[in-house]
C-alpha cells in the first residue's frame, strides 16, 4: 500500500511539474506574448508550448529559429533583451485574434495569429501574416 501511495504521489508531482513549466494562456494576448517572448529568446520549448502542435507549425518555427541563430551575435542578443510592444489587437472572431506587435530591438511591425483550439489559446504560424516574426 505504501508503494502505491508513493507511486501515485510521484506521478502527481511529475504531472504538476510538467504542466507548471509553461502555464496555460488565459487569453489570446497571453498566448501571443508568451510565444513571441519564447521565440525572441531562442527558447523553442517555450514557443512550442504556446503554438498549435502540428508538423507545418514546427517546421516554420524551426526555420525561423535557424534564421535567428545564423544572425549576428548582436542581433541575437538584441532580441533576447528586447521588450515586446503590443499594438493593435484585432478580435476577428471569438476564437481568432490577430496581434500586431514590435520588438524594442528592431521596431519592425509584425503580426501573429492566435486561435482558440480545444479550449487553449495557441499561435498558428501557418496563418501568421508576417512569416519573419
Amino acid at each position: 500500500m505504501k508503494r502505491l501511495i508513493f507511486l501515485f504521489s510521484l506521478c502527481f508531482l511529475l504531472a504538476c511539474k510538467s504542466n507548471s513549466e509553461f502555464p496555460k494562456a488565459e487569453n489570446a494576448l497571453d498566448a501571443g506574448r508568451e510565444f513571441i517572448d519564447g521565440f525572441m529568446k531562442g527558447n523553442t520549448k517555450k514557443a512550442e508550448a504556446y503554438m498549435v502542435n502540428d508538423e507545418k507549425n514546427k517546421a516554420l518555427l524551426t526555420r525561423l529559429h535557424r534564421q535567428l541563430r545564423t544572425s549576428s551575435t548582436e542581433t541575437q542578443e538584441g532580441y533576447k533583451k528586447a521588450s515586446i510592444i503590443i499594438g493593435e489587437v484585432d478580435e476577428v472572431t471569438e476564437n481568432e485574434v490577430i496581434i500586431q506587435y514590435k520588438s524594442s530591438y528592431d521596431m519592425a511591425p509584425k503580426k501573429v495569429k492566435v486561435i482558440k483550439l480545444d479550449g487553449n489559446w495557441l499561435v498558428d504560424l501557418k496563418y501568421t501574416l508576417n512569416p519573419n516574426l
